[in-house]
């Protein structure tokens, strides 16, 4: 194991959503500032970065000994392919830290194409046991950023089994559902968490059996207190959600975490004290410690919580035009910022107070418990029960986003070490420079003289050859031979300097343009022609939660059954013996540490036993199939093909037939499927899936009622292998769309009846509709024709 990994500091990881925040990261002592760019990342609704200001603060955080990594996060549709390689290329010759990522897409053509990206994984990858963990390794990656929901005790665990660099978050929002595993906003509007466009529906408001709550809002993660426990555990980078955060909540909390992690051990106490204040004052949620302490967290999702963010101060009690008058629970001073949230849960609005009134007299500030009207710029958009928050204060960081971009103009790359063998005779001066491993001789003509008094040695030649603050170079070594007795005018030997520097400059330019073309065709080579043949023969498999109901094999339309691993299901394996080329076993997405032995031995029985097709859920699965022959591996939606290089990693990665994802439309299905892929695709063109997975636990709710939102929305709570599973009472469906997809070169469909049960009423409807080619009423489209954000 690789001791230097726990033995360093932990790296303290903060974001930034837009300018300002990146300078509040700064300048509260982030050792490192991960951000995103205008495309392709997880958080789109920030201001994020372009590329010009990605390479300024790239190399303002060099300068500085510290590190910038890039969130490309989102997955990435079939026609940004192109912008992607542009992306990835220019990040390349950047030469940012590393980037965050959750498409293999980006994972295969940064390996394969743009060696000189680091990469880590992102949490929405769901890597939460040591076999994720050791598959990124295993892929080339450096880091992996772990599941929220893992304990100190899983950390530690995973830590002695792996040299791979491990990341936590320690501080922000949580998602009620396993990162990479939420379909809640997609499903109902068609803004996918996974693009980056998430809408938080989980942070509205439901109702179950006539009592109201915020069920699915956890509060906001606050490791503060377990620090050494962190560090103990292994973790090497301490995470700070809020790329969507002010520059003030981002100053505030990483000052705070700073503040712990400098303290010195007898001081710590006084110090986490002090530090907790300050994260009182950043606007968040009630503070939760998660998972990391173990157990299941009773704070974590508490139902008569809002899902609002910001300090409450009360509820509004009149409406005149744009005027609120409401008792506010703090003190109020002009320039701080308000939120309004109305009743109905729907997305609050802003503003700045610019006038406090009490009665009829304008005041600078009100005290706490006191009755205050403050004017707004909205004219009639608040009514009278609204809820008041405070989200920033006048006394934020406060840096322009002018002033910003003003400490940026004068930033330059971090200069090169140059390394000079110097030769000289009364009429050339010969250098060779060596930069890294590449060298370069230069001549030049020189006049000379004969010294009288002091003779050119290698001190003369040090200065002279010294860089100055213009160059984009430092000179290391200088070393020389026996040297004339001569001397070389210094205006000369200057000159030559510069010509020299300037010459290494645009020779290095040369180098890394030419390397970037070279890595852009590259990549563009491997993208997929377009196919030409799309014949195959119709497959239609059906999932079933009861291995029992294995005889829906007796009608004629169903070729494969999927069964779900579990311990049930197993012990009626040997009964489906006979027909195992016809059953596929589905692996649970979330296997803990402490089960996955018993899952690998599972597998490893059945293999025996004569099955040999297995569907995979997520990225820790594929080790157990290590030295398994003869093994058909198909992948799961989980897995994420929404394009084609990530059906191309699949089958790098070993999977015989990607399952395109369920998310996706039709406009972008067929841009995947049009090409020529590496494996066949398949579809799931009937199911409830599962809009959140988690691990938390609700208390008082069952499966027995149905959860309705505040739009009468209807969803079904269940609990089942330690989970919590949400899912609609809306079924989807693709079936009067499979021939579409059959025209299209795929042929593989999945009927998901694990919710129905194939013999049900509902279940032989489903069947009916598949024979006749026609979708049963009621039944969503998902975002197949009104669009994937």
């Amino acid at each position: 194991m690789n001791s230097k990994i726990i033995s360093e500091r932990p790296e303290l990881l903060a974001p930034a959503g837009s300018m300002e925040a990146f300078f509040a990261a700064v300048d509260a002592g982030a050792d490192a500032v991960y951000t995103g760019l205008k495309e392709f990342s997880a958080r789109a609704k920030a201001k994020n970065f372009n590329l010009k200001e990605i390479e300024q603060i790239t190399h303002y955080m060099q300068q500085r000994g510290k590190k910038l990594y890039i969130a490309l996060n989102t997955l990435v549709k079939e026609n940004e392919l192109s912008l992607l390689i542009d992306t990835l290329g220019a990040l390349e010759e950047i030469g940012v830290d590393a980037l965050i990522l959750q498409d293999l897409a980006v994972w295969k053509l940064a390996k394969d194409h743009f060696p000189g990206l680091e990469l880590h994984a992102s949490t929405q990858m769901t890597i939460h046991n040591a076999a994720g963990v050791k598959m990124l390794e295993r892929m080339g990656f450096t880091r992996g950023v772990l599941a929220r929901e893992m304990t100190l005790d899983e950390i530690a665990a995973i830590r002695k089994q792996t040299t791979l660099e491990l990341e936590q978050f320690i501080h922000g929002a949580l998602c009620f559902s396993y990162s990479g595993q939420c379909y809640f906003s997609s499903f109902l509007s068609g803004k996918s968490g996974n693009r980056g466009r998430c809408a938080q529906p989980c942070r509205r408001n439901h109702r179950y059996r006539q009592q109201e709550g915020y069920y699915f809002s956890p509060n906001d993660l606050s490791a503060i207190d377990l620090l050494p426990e962190l560090e103990k555990a292994g973790i090497c980078s301490l995470k700070i959600e809020g790329r969507m955060k002010s520059a003030e909540y981002v100053h505030k909390v990483v000052s705070a975490y700073r503040q712990v992690l400098d303290a010195p051990e007898k001081q710590r106490k006084t110090v986490l004290q002090e530090a907790k204040l300050l994260l009182k004052e950043s606007f968040g949620r009630q503070p939760t410690k998660g998972f990391l302490s173990g157990g299941q967290p009773s704070d974590m999702a508490i139902p008569a919580h809002k899902g609002a963010t910001g300090r409450f101060l009360g509820e509004i009690t009149r409406v005149r035009g744009g005027e609120i008058t409401f008792k506010t629970k703090e003190a109020l001073h002009l320039g701080t910022r308000l939120r309004v949230q109305p009743a109905i849960d729907k997305s609050g609005t802003a503003f700045t107070v610019r006038q406090l009134m009490l009665g009829k007299k304008t005041v600078n500030k009100v005290a706490a418990n006191s009755l205050v009207s403050v004017p707004s710029p909205f004219n009639n958009v608040f009514k009278a029960g609204d809820t008041v928050f405070m989200v920033s204060s006048p006394s934020a960081f406060t840096m322009s986003d002018s002033a910003c971009r003003r400490k940026l103009s004068n930033v330059r790359p971090p200069a090169e070490t140059v390394d000079l063998q110097v030769d000289v005779n009364p009429q050339q001066l010969q250098l060779t420079a060596t930069i890294g491993t590449e060298k370069q001789q230069f001549q030049y003509p020189v006049d000379s003289f004969p010294a009288t008094q002091q003779s050119l040695d290698q001190a003369i030649l040090r200065q002279a050859f010294k860089a100055t603050a213009g160059d984009p170079f430092i000179l290391g070594k200088l070393e020389c031979g026996e040297l004339p007795e001569i001397v070389i005018p210094p205006k000369q030997l200057k000159q030559i300097r510069r010509d020299l520097y300037a010459a290494l400059g645009q020779k290095q330019q040369q180098q890394k343009q030419q390397l970037r073309t070279e890595h852009l065709q590259s990549a563009r080579s491997a993208l997929f022609p377009l196919a030409t043949g799309r014949a195959g023969k119709q497959q239609i498999r059906v999932q079933l939660r009861d291995s029992r109901d294995q005889r829906i094999l007796q009608d004629p339309i169903v070729d494969q059954i999927l069964i779900p691993l579990t311990g049930q299901n197993l012990q009626h394996a040997n009964k489906l013996q006979r027909r195992s080329r016809q059953v596929i076993w589905d692996i649970p997405f979330v296997i803990f540490d402490k089960d996955w032995l018993d899952t690998r031995n599972a597998i490893r029985q059945l293999a025996q036993m004569g099955y040999s097709n297995f569907r995979l859920n997520n990225l820790g699965h594929f080790i157990i199939f290590d030295k398994m022959e003869g093994m058909k591996l198909y992948s799961s939606f989980r897995l994420f093909s929404l394009n084609s290089q990530a059906i191309a990693a699949l089958a790098e990665l070993g999977i015989s037939e990607a399952e395109l994802y369920i998310e996706d439309d039709r406009k972008n299905l067929a841009d995947i499927l049009r090409h020529q892929l590496p494996i066949p695709t398949a579809m799931t063109a009937y199911a409830s899936v599962a809009l959140l997975t988690s691990r938390v636990k609700i208390k008082n709710v069952r499966s027995d009622n149905p959860v309705l939102s505040d739009r009468d929305d209807a969803f079904r709570v269940q609990q089942r292998q330690g989970l919590t599973w949400l899912t609609s009472e809306t079924d989807f469906s693709f079936i009067a769309n499979i021939p579409e997809f059959e025209n299209s070169g795929c042929h593989n469909f999945i009927i998901d009846l694990s919710h129905l049960g194939p013999f049900s009423q509902e279940g032989k409807q489903v069947l009916d509709a598949v024979k006749r080619g026609y979708d049963p009423q009621g039944c969503s489209k998902f975002n197949y024709e009104s669009g994937l954000e």
